[in-house]
C-alpha cells in the first residue's frame, strides 16, 4: 500500500493566493430563499406554494404513468450512449414541432427544430442566435418568468417591457398591452407565453390573441413564443397551441421553444425543443447552420435519456393517448384547486370577488395579495408563497387547502 508523509499536507509557511477576493456572495434566489425557510419551519402544517412543479394530491412528485412506460421501453431497447449530435435526436426534433404546429400544417416544411436543455436553454440559444444576427431589444410582458430577464441580458441583448397585466382587475390589461405594442419599434422582437402566463396565469383569449396578431403585423416585430405549458394549462394540446399556430398560419416566420418539464413531468431530465419558422426550407437550413454554431461551445451535444423517453411517448399512438389523459389529469387537478380555494374563501365568509382564481389557468396563480399580506401568511400561518402574491396551485390539495383558505380570508378581511 502507497504510504503519504502527512508531511505533504501540513499547513504551508506562506498563505495561498487568493485570486476571488473581489467576488461578492450572489444573493440568494427567491424561490430558493423561499423553500429553504419552509424546509427549516417546524410547524406541521406549513405549506409551500411557491415551487413551480407539479404535486399530487399527496403533495408528491408524480412520475406520469406514460413516462414509466416509456422510460421502460427506452431501458429494454438497451440503447448506446454515443453523442446525438449538435442538434440532438433528429426524430424527436420533428415530433416536437409537429406537437406545437400540428400535424400536416405546411409551415413544418421551412422549419428549422434542433434539440434543447429544456425550455431555459432554447431561450439562452435563441438569444445568443439574435445577438448575432438580429440584434435587437426584447420585450417582455410585464410581468414575465423571473428568468427571462438574465437569460437574454446574459445573451447581450436589451430587456424591455410592454404593459401586460392590470392590477386592478387582477386580469389582462389587453387595451394598454395593445396600445404597448404599437409603440415598440419595427423590428424588435416581443416574447410571448402562449399559455398558461407565467407567473400570473391569465392568458388573452382567442379573439384578443387575433388583435395581437394584427398589431405584431403591423409594426413588423419578430414574435418569439416560450411555450412551457401545451397541454398542462388547460388539459387540451391543442387548445394552448392555439396563439403558435394562428401566428404562423398568417404568415409570421416566429421562434419557437417548448419545454417537456412540466406537460412530461421531465423536469430533471431537461428535455426541450428551439424551433425557427422561416420563410423558406432554404432559409430553415441556412438558420440551423447557425445555431449548430452557437450550440457547439455552449454545451456541444444535448443529452439522450430524457429525449428518448419523450419521443417513445410522442411516436407511439397509444403511448401518445395516454400521455393526453395523463395531461388531463394533471390540469384537472389545478383546476378543482383552483375552484376549491374559491370555495374555502366564500366559506370562510369573505366578502371579496376571488373569481379571478378560477379565471386564470395553468399552474401559477396572481392572487392580488400585497407584500405585507404574503408576509403575514408566512409568519402567522406557515404558508410561503412569493412575495408578489403568486401561488403555484399545484402545492394545493384537499388536505391543506381549506387551511389556506381560512388564512388568506384572515389576512385580507
Amino acid at each position: 500500500m502507497l504510504k503519504i508523509s502527512s508531511a505533504v499536507f501540513k499547513t504551508p509557511s506562506v498563505r495561498c493566493l487568493s485570486w476571488w477576493n473581489n467576488v461578492e456572495a450572489a444573493p440568494l434566489d427567491p424561490i430558493v430563499g423561499l423553500t429553504e425557510l419552509f424546509k427549516a419551519d417546524s410547524n406541521p402544517q406549513k405549506t409551500n406554494l411557491g415551487v413551480g412543479a407539479y404535486r399530487d394530491e399527496n403533495g408528491k412528485p408524480w412520475v406520469l404513468p406514460t413516462v414509466q412506460k416509456s422510460e421502460k421501453i427506452v431501458m429494454d431497447s438497451n440503447y448506446d450512449k454515443e453523442y446525438l449530435g449538435i442538434v440532438g435526436d433528429a426524430e424527436f426534433n420533428k415530433l416536437s414541432i409537429k406537437l406545437a404546429l400540428g400535424a400536416g400544417n405546411p409551415a413544418l416544411e421551412r422549419t428549422s427544430t434542433v434539440q434543447s436543455l429544456s425550455g431555459t436553454g432554447a431561450l439562452r440559444v435563441a438569444g445568443n442566435f439574435l445577438n448575432k444576427f438580429h440584434k435587437k431589444a426584447i420585450w417582455l410582458p410585464k410581468p414575465s418568468w423571473g428568468n427571462h430577464t438574465p437569460v437574454f441580458a446574459h445573451a447581450g441583448l436589451e430587456v424591455k417591457g410592454y404593459r401586460y397585466y392590470d392590477e386592478n382587475t387582477i386580469g389582462l390589461d389587453i387595451n394598454g398591452m395593445l396600445d404597448a405594442l404599437k409603440q415598440i419599434p419595427k423590428g424588435d422582437i416581443v416574447l410571448f407565453h402562449p399559455s398558461a402566463h407565467n407567473p400570473t396565469g391569465v392568458d388573452p383569449t382567442p379573439e384578443e390573441w387575433k388583435k395581437i396578431e394584427e398589431v405584431i403585423s403591423a409594426q413588423k416585430l419578430l414574435p418569439l413564443f416560450d411555450m412551457a405549458y401545451q397541454g398542462f394549462a388547460s388539459g387540451d394540446i391543442e387548445r394552448d397551441a392555439f396563439a403558435v399556430r394562428y401566428f404562423v398560419e398568417k404568415g409570421h416566420s416566429i421562434i419557437l421553444t417548448q419545454s417537456f418539464a412540466k406537460n412530461m413531468g421531465l423536469y430533471g431530465l431537461r428535455v426541450g425543443a428551439l424551433s425557427f419558422v422561416c420563410e423558406s426550407a432554404e432559409e430553415a437550413k441556412r438558420v440551423e447552420s447557425q445555431v449548430k454554431v452557437v450550440i457547439r461551445p455552449m454545451y456541444s451535444m444535448p443529452p439522450c435519456h430524457g429525449v428518448r423517453i419523450a419521443k417513445t411517448i410522442l411516436r407511439d399512438n397509444a403511448l401518445y393517448s395516454e400521455w393526453e389523459k395523463d395531461v388531463k389529469t394533471m390540469a384537472g387537478r389545478i383546476i378543482s384547486m383552483r375552484q376549491a380555494l374559491v370555495d374555502g374563501l366564500a366559506k370562510e365568509g369573505s366578502s371579496k370577488d376571488w373569481n379571478h382564481i378560477t379565471k386564470q389557468i395553468g399552474m401559477f396563480c396572481f392572487t392580488g395579495l400585497n407584500q405585507q399580506q404574503v408576509a403575514k401568511l408566512r409568519e402567522d400561518y406557515s404558508i410561503y408563497m412569493t412575495k408578489d402574491g403568486r401561488i403555484s396551485v399545484a402545492g394545493l390539495n384537499s388536505k391543506n387547502v381549506g387551511y389556506v383558505a381560512q388564512a388568506i380570508h384572515a389576512v385580507s378581511k
